[in-house]
């Protein structure tokens, strides 16, 4: 079986940093890309960041220079550094993680729980 725990989120004020953090456990052969999706009320989900195994990058235009996505292979987890938080930025926070399982050798898509970013004005 795999897992994604994420934590980090919490409420904070408009111009405020938070860390998200998320944790991938069970029978993982390998992990592919890993990345960060939000929705809020009313709204789509939309990709945030994500980053491959090796380093490369994407960001939504909207947290660009604002949010740093970051990973630890040997660790198992990917990390959402969020600086320069806007009220729009609220939203259900989700990690997300393309994993090859040990137990049959196919990629298969992971969505974590969710975890709550809620910034004041």
């Amino acid at each position: 079986q795999v897992q994604l725990v994420e934590s980090g989120g919490g409420l904070v004020q408009a111009g405020g940093s938070l860390r998200l953090s998320c944790a991938a456990s069970g029978s993982i052969f390998s992990i592919n890309t890993m990345g960060w999706y939000r929705q809020a009320p009313g709204k789509q989900r939309e990709l945030v960041a994500d980053i491959t195994p090796g380093g490369p990058t994407n960001y939504a235009v909207s947290v660009k220079g604002r949010f740093t996505i970051s990973r630890d292979n040997a660790k198992n987890t990917v990390y959402l550094q969020m600086n320069s938080l806007k009220p729009e930025d609220t939203a259900v926070y989700y990690c997300n993680a393309a994993i090859v399982q040990r137990t049959t050798l196919r990629e298969f898509n992971y969505w974590g729980q969710g975890t709550q970013v809620t910034v004041s004005s």
